[in-house]
């Protein structure tokens, strides 16, 4: 018995469970778990289906495919995910927390997905990178134009067939032209803010300057509103009047691996789908 994620999106309607779960049934597919949800606002229908059953046969598979289709109102986007490794091009500056992070969670097998390439405006993560016999490639933003630095990395990213892009402290502000060369969603930024507060830079030094009692991290699909794409995933920590600009950075280096490893696990298990400027998490 293999298993496989089937994902719905589509417009609300009456009985779009039963319809979905009776041709599972049809196709002798067991369903062992099931989420849906439906938008009040749109009228949206969201589930992720978990089945088990016998894919072997892709002229079968289609059909399933099809069928559910068929039934559903037009315009559905209903896709088959099975539970292959990811491949995952990280994006590091000079901070090495989140990487460390994800590479031990990669290398322990505690993320479905192996890190491909680990590319770097600065040289400094490429001896962490190494460790874990990971490939570093350095992309340096001197002497060069931003234009011309963002092509390069595109052509790194490329190069590596990834199936996501990790900005891990990469503390660079993307071009319309970097974020449009991919589809919404391949990209996932860690900001080392609970957004919308404190967009932008030092979020940190901004906190400190309010006074907040809790910092946060936010993990999200990058989009061209710098630090505004849909939320994946988000927490806070308690902090108080103690604390300066420094500490805060330095406790928020937890929350923000957290968050970071949760967002990539959530997305990596097909629980993640696009609504617009906003998502639904199963």
């Amino acid at each position: 018995m293999e298993k496989r994620i089937l994902l719905t999106e589509c417009t609300d309607d009456v009985g779009l469970i039963a319809k979905i779960t009776n041709v599972c049934s049809l196709f002798h597919l067991n369903v062992t778990r099931q989420d849906q949800f439906a938008s009040p606002e749109d009228h949206k229908f969201f589930m992720r289906t978990v089945i088990e059953g016998d894919f072997s046969n892709d002229k079968t598979v289609k059909t399933f495919i099809d069928t559910v289709i068929s039934l559903l109102p037009q315009g559905a986007n209903v896709r088959l995910a099975d539970e292959h490794r990811r491949r995952l091009c990280v994006l590091v500056t000079k901070e090495s927390h989140c990487l460390g992070e994800l590479l031990m969670k990669t290398y322990s097998g505690a993320l479905n997905a192996d890190i491909v390439c680990v590319a770097g405006n600065h040289p400094d993560l490429g001896a962490l990178a190494e460790k874990f016999n990971v490939p570093f490639k350095l992309v340096s933003c001197e002497g060069i134009t931003k234009e011309e630095q963002e092509k390069r990395m595109i052509e790194v990213i490329d190069s590596t067939n990834c199936d996501y892009v990790i900005l891990a402290k990469y503390m660079r502000i993307l071009s319309p032209e970097f974020v449009g060369h991919y589809p919404l969603g391949k990209i996932i930024n860690i900001h080392h803010s609970f957004l919308p507060a404190f967009i932008g830079a030092k979020p940190y030094h901004q906190a400190y300057n309010r006074g907040v009692k809790l910092i946060g991290a936010t993990a999200h699909f990058v989009t061209n509103n710098l630090d505004e794409g849909p939320i994946i995933e988000q927490d806070v920590i308690k902090v108080n009047h103690r604390y300066d600009p420094e500490t805060l950075a330095k406790a928020g280096h937890d929350v923000e691996q957290m968050v970071l490893i949760r967002a990539i696990s959530k997305v990596l298990d097909d629980k993640v789908f696009i609504h617009g400027n906003k998502t639904v998490v199963f």
